[in-house]
């Protein structure tokens, strides 16, 4: 189906000026994307690698991607030449090859932290704990070609919207407090949370990115991505 150009467009008008649209394009043709580019959106999200490769290599130069999934660590080379940020580090693991990668081209990769905040046990990140053990190991100096610019989260998947307005609030909390023991250097501004079916809330809750799909692309085509 044909994009859904009303509302991308009241979006747009709905969302505060320091919050980030991203388009998640992930299973869409690339005849879509390229259909939202020529409205003026830059940011597009994407899951799997391939995928994105492939999308990367077919437009135009100046989108700014996201990879928003579960990054296997073999396949950090392929994305690293040209990602603009990856939303999804869950494991202190994945940090080394990000930061060798980066270093190959040249480049300082920025990512976020996946905190995991949802009842599902399917979701991956780090918990408190977690968080806390890597700022005392200084993650953001042992690995010079990776810029820490925030968090990222996803709520439960449910219509119950007290449940998820806790989640939100609970990842807020989490990021104002490691934000205040990151270096004083370090732009640690970012947090996305919210979806097509939660946005708004997770604007209020303090949100700078919203990962919005099938709003604006219409339910996905699923194939067989790598």
């Amino acid at each position: 189906m044909p994009i859904d150009i009303t509302a991308y467009q009241r979006i747009r008008t709905e969302i505060p000026p320091h919050v980030t649209l991203v388009a998640v394009s992930k299973t869409k043709p690339i005849e879509d994307i390229q259909a939202l580019y020529d409205l003026g959106q830059r940011d597009f999200g994407e899951n799997y690698v391939q995928e994105l490769v492939e999308k990367q290599a077919a437009l135009p130069t100046d989108i700014r991607w996201h990879f928003i999934g579960h990054l296997q660590s073999n396949k950090v080379k392929y994305i690293a030449p040209f990602v603009h940020l990856i939303h999804g580090v869950d494991r202190a693991s994945l940090l080394p090859e990000i930061n060798k990668q980066a270093g190959k081209h040249g480049r300082t990769i920025d990512v976020l932290w996946q905190m995991h905040i949802a009842q599902e046990e399917t979701k991956f990140g780090f918990d408190a704990d977690e968080l806390q053990a890597m700022i005392k190991t200084e993650a953001q100096t042992t690995y010079p070609q990776i810029h820490v610019r925030g968090m990222m989260g996803m709520a439960s998947f449910t219509d119950n919207q007290t449940q998820v307005k806790q989640e939100f609030e609970h990842l807020k909390k989490q990021f104002d407090q490691l934000a205040l023991q990151m270096p004083s250097n370090t732009n640690f501004d970012t947090l996305s949370m919210g979806m097509s079916g939660d946005y708004r809330l997770a604007i209020a809750c303090g949100s700078t990115i919203i990962r919005v799909g099938s709003l604006l692309f219409g339910a996905r085509q699923y194939s067989n991505p790598v």
